[in-house]
């Protein structure tokens, strides 16, 4: 059994999706991010994945009105990323209801934080690793680093991370299909569980999500926007497998 994440990408209080990290290259599908995250709900999904786009590229919260809208909308948990940097702002995202905060460009610059945050929120830290060729991006995805997936993830080891949320930029709003290989090559380095996420494309990426055999979900949006994907379905084969 894996989970499956609805991804809701807030660009100025929009629901878009990009593509492959692109914020000049947004589709905006839904301008009720609530809407949309209620009808994901209705199909029986347990999690949502949020990301403050605009805030990913600020270094601090922008989207917080149609991130409180989704939380008053839904009651299932939600995980959010994006312009996440210091404690007070993780506070504050936890006191509003977020269940899993995700920390990206944090991981990187100041992993000393992400362990501290790990201590204050048990339970409640996933670290997000997104990656060009392997190699780490961050600040909104706009700078790549010369960091290794796996090496990144070693650091975080027995730091009580939650998850981790492993996007192939490359293939993010591609519909290319998962990188499946790369994320559960992740998940064979490190003992925390690993999502994958960028390039779902149809039922056939679940299924070989749920194939890999060590990987805890799979992130996917635009294959539900775009109609590629019945989600109910998905959600079947996630947790009975084949379908």
């Amino acid at each position: 059994m894996i989970n499956i994440y609805p991804a809701i990408d807030l660009k100025d209080g929009a629901c878009v999706r990009l593509y492959k990290g692109a914020m000049d290259a947004a589709t905006v599908f839904n301008k009720d991010p609530a809407a949309q995250a209620a009808a994901f709900v209705a199909a029986g999904c347990n999690w949502l994945h949020l990301v403050d786009l605009n805030g990913a590229f600020a270094g601090t919260p922008v989207n917080k009105k149609a991130v409180d809208d989704i939380l008053s909308a839904i009651s299932v948990p939600v995980q959010l990323g994006g312009g996440i940097r210091d404690l007070a702002t993780m506070e504050a995202w936890i006191d509003a209801g977020i269940t899993r905060l995700i920390l990206g460009t944090l991981a990187v610059k100041d992993p000393a934080l992400v362990k501290k945050a790990c201590r204050a929120f048990p339970g409640r830290i996933a670290v997000g690793i997104d990656a060009r060729a392997g190699r780490v991006a961050v600040e909104g995805w706009a700078e790549t680093s010369e960091l290794g997936v796996i090496d990144l993830a070693k650091r975080f080891e027995d730091a009580g991370v939650a998850a981790i949320i492993h996007t192939d930029i490359d293939r993010d709003g591609t519909l290319e299909g998962v990188n499946v290989a790369a994320s559960s090559e992740l998940a064979a380095a490190v003992s925390i569980p690993v999502i994958a996420s960028g390039g779902v494309k149809d039922l056939d990426d679940i299924r070989a999500v749920v194939a890999a055999g060590n990987l805890d979900g799979v992130v996917t949006g635009r294959a539900l926007y775009d109609g590629g994907m019945d989600l109910k379905t998905a959600l079947k084969i996630a947790c009975e497998g084949d379908a």
